[in-house]
């Protein structure tokens, strides 16, 4: 039996060969372009052309890869953690495609030899070295959106590059850079400073949407914040950088060794910028006449208004006070499940609601027999809606953060929770406001819990006229009125109910009520959480 040729190495000789084999990319299907990029890459790094045309075609492939990835990118971009086999491979192809390209800018450097013309080397050094910078951030980045714990070693890669940008004394030197900004030039500063920035922004609290709109601010803003040493004759910064700690921007009370691997952040221009900006928000200009993209004026200003003081430096006193604990925590997710935990018994149609699905069609029919003719027809379905165990790190009047290292069920960031604290026999109603895959595959979530003790109820939606639009009545949750704290009385219902004046009637098994809905309180990834008014 003959044995199986082994594939061919793709070969690019020149410049010629290079461009041809990019003009050829099935960007129509991801997928393959994927690969053929990969098969790209790898021939560089393996055979290496002559150091220009590897910097040429490097630059041609940026445009492409970019584009490419992003669209493999969608297969676990806003899913449930863990990701599935599937999201996952998409993710890790995602990440080595990064990891490739910064190797081969790395090795462009180790190549390129100094030319006559020492602008123009410098230059081209501050391009190699802004790009090694750019792609190592793609690799934090892409962990953030992905929520996964950033591997061991990528800070301390990123200050790397960095610190020879500095030596070099080209770290301010002027780079195009088309993919983010094709109006302004950057730098590997303002490169570096981009992820620095996000990084601060609690990069695990936000949607990737916000991710999104953080990392295009910051990319723009970027140049105006300034990077130094340390001067002993300056008070030290609360937060600055150590090149040779594997940690991002940190407060400087941990600061250890020689100042002389120590950066500050001067953040003065940036916090003069985002007040501006928060100010022509709300003379009621639009994000896109002040280049922040296309989001609703409201959304825009509240996450500029998120970010203000992390951005400016300014440490933002803690709401409530959290506290180390130790114990275990009952959390159940889906409405039913919910219902059931807050209940004490699985969710019912009301009587006169009841609907019959086919199969309880089937089981009626099945056992007919032993029927009773004189007792009230009712089918109660053995059910089980088993909880998950989590442990508690800490909490605070207003949360828990909590972990799991277990196996488990999925969870969405902005995901809503029944959650029994290890202190409490009562759970109570909360949802996911950070989120992170550790690389053991253990899972720390941290949640915020809604105010008031729920009750559970179902509701169904009516009509302009006072009736039902469906039969069937869904479980939902309503939370009470809390003057002293400004709260009011509210359901929590499903996505896709609300509309403003809508007129709901609810039951809690015994007595029913209808309400109108008013406003909405919180909107997240499987809840809204609505204002009402009893009619």
């Amino acid at each position: 039996m003959s044995e199986k040729p082994q594939e061919k190495l793709l070969d690019i000789a020149d410049l010629v060969a290079g461009m041809d084999y990019l003009a050829g990319l099935m960007l129509a299907n991801p997928s393959v372009a994927e690969r053929q990029l990969t098969d790209f890459l790898d021939a560089l790094l393996t055979s290496p052309p002559d150091p220009g045309v590897l910097f040429q075609l490097l630059e041609q492939a940026r445009a492409p890869l970019c584009f490419v990835e992003e669209e493999m990118a969608r297969f676990y971009h806003n899913k449930a953690v863990p990701l599935t086999p599937e999201e996952d491979n998409a993710f890790q192809m995602v990440i080595q495609a990064w990891r490739r390209m910064g190797r081969a800018y790395a090795l462009c450097a180790s190549l390129e030899e100094p030319a006559e013309g020492e602008a123009a080397y410098r230059e081209l050094m501050a391009t190699i070295l802004h790009r090694c910078i750019y792609y190592n951030g793609m690799i934090i980045i892409e962990h953030y959106r992905a929520r996964r714990e950033l591997p061991p070693g990528v800070w301390l890669d990123l200050h790397g590059f960095y610190e020879t940008a500095e030596e070099w004394g080209i770290a301010f030197t002027p780079v195009s850079d088309t993919l983010e900004n094709s109006m302004q030039a950057t730098h590997c500063a303002a490169a570096y400073v981009t992820l620095l920035l996000i990084d601060v922004a609690s990069p695990y609290s936000n949607s990737v949407r916000n991710l999104n709109l953080i990392r295009r601010w910051a990319s723009m803003w970027a140049p105006l914040v300034g990077v130094a040493p340390l001067d002993d004759d300056l008070e030290l910064p609360p937060y600055v950088v150590e090149l040779m700690k594997d940690q991002p921007l940190h407060p400087s009370a941990t600061v250890e060794g020689s100042a002389r691997d120590v950066r500050r952040l001067d953040t003065g221009r940036l916090g003069l910028q985002i007040d501006h900006a928060i100010g022509q928000l709300r003379l009621r200009l639009t994000p896109s006449q002040l280049g922040l993209g296309e989001e609703s004026a409201s959304h825009v200003l509240k996450l500029l208004e998120h970010l203000a003081k992390p951005w400016s430096q300014s440490t933002s006193a803690r709401r409530f006070r959290r506290f180390a604990s130790e114990g275990v925590a009952r959390v159940a997710t889906g409405f039913d499940a919910m219902y059931f935990h807050v209940a004490g018994e699985a969710f019912e149609q009301p009587d006169s609601a009841m609907a019959y699905s086919r199969g309880d069609f089937d089981q009626l029919f099945t056992f007919r027999d032993r029927a009773d003719p004189a007792q009230a027809l009712v089918i109660r379905p053995r059910v089980e809606f088993p909880v998950e165990e989590w442990s508690v790190i800490n909490h605070s009047a207003n949360g828990f953060r909590l972990g799991r290292s277990m196996a488990g069920q999925r969870v969405l960031h902005g995901q809503l929770m029944a959650v029994c604290p290890h202190d409490g026999e009562r759970f109570l109603l909360a949802y996911a406001t950070w989120l992170m895959e550790e690389e053991s595959g253990g899972l720390v979530v941290g949640v915020a819990t809604l105010p008031g003790i729920p009750q559970a109820i179902g509701f169904r939606p009516l009509d302009q006229a006072g009736a039902p639009t469906i039969e069937r009545f869904a479980p939902a949750f309503a939370l009470p009125a809390l003057p002293a704290i400004g709260e009011d009385i509210s359901l929590v219902l499903p996505p896709g109910y609300y509309h403003a004046g809508r007129e709901l009637e609810i039951s809690n098994g015994e007595h029913r009520r209808k309400v109108r809905m008013n406003h909405v309180l919180v909107r997240q990834a499987d809840f809204d959480r609505i204002s009402i008014i009893e009619l």
